[in-house]
């Protein structure tokens, strides 16, 4: 029996996908609305290859068999390969995965906020991603050395930001500390930071050339992301004018902020372990920033991973239907305000699961 997430919304979903060749190769899939009564003979595109089962069980040291998911019949993702757009455009908003993690990564989120109205890209980064899987059938995995070089020096990095992670003090002074944190041993990640940057920016590029017949671009464009894409979110917010409303999905700061002040509606959702490595972007701004804490949540339970893997010291204790639905209504609540402009303020409220502060 399939129990994962299907999309609420008024839509159907499409998905194509793109890769990107000339220089550094990035691999994009889009998620798009269709109109649910153009469906029929478009099939629903798998949600694992043999090539990624095997990558993704290697960097998060969990064994997932691509046997026994085709065996269950649930490798597939509740969208349609080339259907057609609904007419119209819709609003674009950029998606990135995790480091170690692939593009997919969060396709039941993505594929709720298409139904729900909205053109969404998930990029796949090369050299930090489990595996990215390009059209021309070739793919590309994250080096054996990926986790080791995160932190320079490796061990001395890990211990100093579990020391920080169970830190006290006010928001300024963690977010303080975490600077110095990250000028000791984040070399790597800043400077990956500058490439996945970029690489956002090319996949918007083809979609203006290329998607402009299915996206509204006078709106400007919405980003998101898990963990290191969530630092992406965050930096792009910081640094591009297209980009006009993001969310950090359980990602630190990396970057250089010093003196900057972030003019755009942000969104910041953590899990508590985390919140005294995520301070930052609720400091230094004069749009709403909106701090939400997940309870009873580890860092992969934010994405896919909490309907594959059913170990709750990985994913954290939150049933994943109460995951998913809050996980998405602070997407859909916070874009449907400052992205489409659908409503004057989003209804987002606290529950005994989500805490929600807007400052």
């Amino acid at each position: 029996m399939d129990n994962r997430p299907k999309p609420t919304g008024k839509y159907a979903v499409g998905t194509i996908t793109y890769s990107l060749y000339d220089g550094r190769k990035i691999a994009c899939r889009v998620y798009y609305p269709v109109n649910k009564d153009q469906t029929e003979g478009f099939k629903k595109p798998a949600y694992f290859s043999p090539e990624m089962t095997k990558s993704l069980s290697k960097t998060l040291s969990f064994p997932i068999s691509y046997k026994k998911i085709e065996k269950s019949g649930t490798n597939f993702m509740e969208c349609y390969e080339d259907a057609p757009c609904e007419d119209g455009k819709f609003p674009l908003i950029v998606f990135s995965h995790g480091a170690g993690s692939y593009r997919e990564s969060n396709s039941f989120m993505c594929i709720e906020m298409a139904s729900h109205g909205y053109v969404v890209i998930a990029v796949a980064h090369p050299g930090m991603a489990a595996c990215v899987e390009y059209d021309d059938g070739t793919f590309e995995y994250a080096p054996k050395d990926l986790l080791k070089k995160t932190y320079d020096p490796y061990w001395k990095g890990v211990k100093a930001l579990m020391k920080l992670m169970k830190a006290k003090g006010t928001d300024e002074e963690l977010a303080a500390k975490h600077d110095e944190f990250q000028k000791t041993y984040c070399k790597f990640l800043n400077e990956n930071l500058i490439l996945w940057m970029e690489d956002t920016r090319r996949a918007v590029e083809y979609a203006r050339e290329n998607l402009s017949y299915m996206i509204d671009f006078g709106k400007g464009i919405g980003v998101t992301g898990h963990s290191f894409g969530g630092i992406t979110a965050y930096a792009l917010c910081q640094s591009d004018k297209d980009f006009t409303c993001g969310i950090n999905i359980d990602g630190l700061t990396i970057g250089d902020y010093e003196g900057k002040i972030l003019d755009k509606p942000f969104m910041q959702i953590s899990c508590a372990q985390n919140l005294n490595v995520e301070t930052r972007v609720l400091l230094y701004h004069t749009a709403p920033v909106y701090k939400v804490v997940f309870k009873d949540m580890q860092h992969l339970g934010f994405t896919d991973m909490k309907h594959a893997i059913p170990i709750k010291a990985v994913t954290g204790k939150l049933p994943d239907d109460v995951m998913h639905d809050a996980l998405c209504k602070c997407h859909l609540e916070f874009f449907d305000t400052y992205l489409k402009k659908s409503k004057q303020e989003s209804e987002l409220v606290s529950s005994d699961k989500v805490t929600i502060d807007v400052l």
